[in-house]
């Protein structure tokens, strides 16, 4: 809910005011302080962020853009939920461009950056138990994976594919046996990135993406 919107912290030498609100809404809904059905309001986002309406007006024009909310009818406007069509289409091209951030990663990752991914899946593999932990941690990893994919217009594809994906609620490391396949499917992954060898990096990061999907089917189906 709004009251928890985190603090918005503005580096106004590298961002605009308006970009710095679209990003801390953006991590809202990433992080899930926002869900689908949420209202937002001009009023009590800028009361909350501490800027005057016209930034987050703009910053909810771009939301509105990229489909994530729409008009809530009379004021506001309200958090999408995805059609099923477009859950099938969002996978397809997350598996996509998560299969690129692998290969690119076994192309470029640097040392510090691998040992990084390994300390993150030990953290992943310790959280068991913790859906919200684990997908946070779940969140990180592919995080420090496009980084070291070292593709800006990846990167960004990959930043809104996030957003879209946190519309879909309910993390699948709530399915029952998920945590455990997940963390194998990482632990291949990084030691494929590890040894440089980008095909099998991408060919485990594709597989990953269709596992999830699987699982997210699977939850609307017992939902």
């Amino acid at each position: 809910m709004t009251s928890d919107l985190p603090t918005l912290t503005i580096d106004r030498d590298n961002v605009s005011l308006g970009e710095a609100v679209f990003r801390a809404v953006c991590q809202a809904l990433e992080t899930g302080v926002y869900r689908s059905g949420d209202r937002l309001r001009e009023d009590e986002v800028a009361q909350r962020l501490n800027v005057s309406r016209t930034p987050v007006r703009e910053a909810f024009g771009r939301l509105m853009a990229k489909g994530w909310v729409q008009p809530a009818g009379g004021r506001g406007l309200i958090v999408r939920s995805l059609h099923p069509s477009e859950v099938l289409e969002l996978y397809a091209m997350r598996e996509i461009l998560e299969g690129a951030a692998a290969r690119l990663a076994a192309q470029y990752a640097a040392p510090a950056e691998i040992a990084a991914l390994r300390d993150l899946h030990a953290r992943f593999v310790a959280a068991a138990g913790d859906a919200t932990e684990l997908a946070r941690l779940n969140r990180l990893m592919h995080g420090a994976m496009q980084r070291a994919a070292r593709n800006r217009y990846l990167d960004a594809a990959l930043a809104d594919m996030h957003v879209a994906i946190s519309l879909l609620g309910t993390t699948t490391f709530a399915a029952e046996g998920r945590p455990a396949t997940a963390a194998a499917e990482h632990a291949e992954l990084i030691e494929a990135i590890a040894a440089g060898d980008p095909d099998r990096a991408e060919a485990i990061a594709r597989q990953h993406i269709r596992e999830a999907l699987r699982t997210r089917l699977g939850m609307k189906l017992t939902a």
